[in-house]
């Protein structure tokens, strides 16, 4: 996978906070070397954040996130504040931008402890250094340069290289694969599949499978039996669409594991561990609870949809109570879960880790239980200990 294509939530994010008129804009314009941002001496110009996935080196591939006025006010200020809010909770890095005429806010040093309180790595960035009369010496943790002259902005490239966490080598399912393995992949062609393409966890799992030297076999559902019969070797596992775990289960033996794309992805994005005791909380639902299903991006819902639509309707067949269900998409996950019985999440593959640990925590820390889409299908299926039997781990917390 070339870096220009890497999907935004294996993206390194680097979001860019500060007052207004700080000039984050210019920052965020020379340090990409585009005009991704609107640049004005009016404050206020950025009035929602503004996303750019590109190459950054030496970092590689980053999403770059301009985000509004930390100190903005009014009605619509606030809820410009609240977006602003929102993009740390997806932030790898951090870069604050300081007007070096003004020095530090108030504002500014809340941000700094937003950073320290969410564990994000920062960089206090000097900017308009060109105003003063003598530069300070830069610290540890910030750095003097002018956007306006490009002073300096390669440097602060290199520091903010520097603050990238070091991250162990997480795979989908390539750890748990041995060359020339075979892995098949059971993928439904249904109204709700894209035309022409796979969704982007099948893309990714099949990849993972070839960086692991194996191979990897794709098929329908209806395929499925004869596709086993005629392979003259036991594949390693099988892997499927959670929406078909029904009519795939019976059709692989015993003896070969199956799982799901989103209960990988569930494992790859850090909520598995949540997900799996996460999806018995439906034998507590009773009537008038309400339940929670969020997706990390937005889309057309079709008729069929399985968030807006076949979820809600098995979960009200297996449980057989009136529960209300409720919806949430892309950025605008609720900072209050307690008003829900449970949160059932989509796969995560749009967002990054760090977004979906946060969300995860914020469930945890208001004892919400927390699952994802495939692993509560193979709860209600009653196959969920054999869907997770790959990661001993987990069939612990069974």
């Amino acid at each position: 996978m070339s870096l220009n294509n890497t999907p935004s939530g294996d993206r390194i994010h680097i979001g860019f906070f500060g007052r207004r008129n700080a000039g984050k804009s210019s920052v965020v314009n020379a340090v990409t070397g585009q005009d991704l941002a609107v640049v004005s001496d009016y404050k206020g110009t950025t009035t929602d954040p503004v996303s750019k996935a590109m190459e950054l080196l030496p970092l590689g591939p980053v999403m770059i996130i301009d985000t509004p006025g930390f100190d903005d006010e009014g009605e619509l200020g606030q809820l410009r504040v609240k977006k602003t809010r929102q993009v740390l909770n997806k932030t790898d890095i951090a870069v604050l931008v300081v007007d070096a005429s003004e020095g530090l806010k108030e504002c500014d040093h809340q941000l700094i402890e937003l950073f320290k309180a969410k564990d994000i790595s920062y960089i206090v960035v000097y900017n308009k250094s060109d105003l003063l009369e003598s530069i300070p010496a830069d610290t540890e943790n910030s750095i003097y340069v002018s956007a306006l002259r490009g002073e300096k902005i390669f440097e602060l490239k290199e520091r903010i290289a520097k603050l990238k966490q070091t991250q162990t080598d997480k795979r989908i399912i390539a750890d748990k694969l041995q060359p020339n393995d075979f892995v098949v992949l059971v993928v439904p062609i249904d109204s709700a599949a894209p035309k022409g393409r796979l969704i982007l966890p099948q893309q990714q799992t099949i990849r993972d499978i070839l960086d692991a030297n194996a191979v990897s076999i794709v098929v329908k559902e209806t395929e499925l039996s004869e596709t086993l019969a005629s392979l003259g070797k036991k594949p390693a596992m099988v892997i499927t669409d959670s929406q078909v775990f029904k009519t795939v289960a019976p059709l692989v033996p015993a003896d070969i594991p199956l799982t799901s794309f989103s209960i990988l992805m569930a494992r790859y994005k850090g909520l598995i561990d949540a997900a799996v005791p996460g999806a018995a909380a439906v034998e507590k639902l009773k009537d008038g609870d309400t339940v929670l299903i969020a997706e990390g991006c937005t889309h057309h819902r079709q008729c069929d949809d399985i968030g807006s639509v076949k979820i809600p309707n098995w979960l009200k067949k297996y449980t057989g109570k009136n529960i209300t269900i409720k919806t949430c998409s892309g950025p605008e996950f609720p900072d209050d879960l307690t008003p829900y019985a449970m949160v059932i999440h989509c796969g995560g593959c749009m967002l990054n880790e760090r977004e979906v640990r946060y969300r995860t925590k914020c469930a945890v820390d208001q004892n919400v239980p927390i699952t994802n889409y495939g692993t509560l299908i193979a709860y209600l299926n009653g196959i969920l200990k054999r869907s997770v039997e790959l990661f001993p781990e987990l069939c612990e917390k069974l």
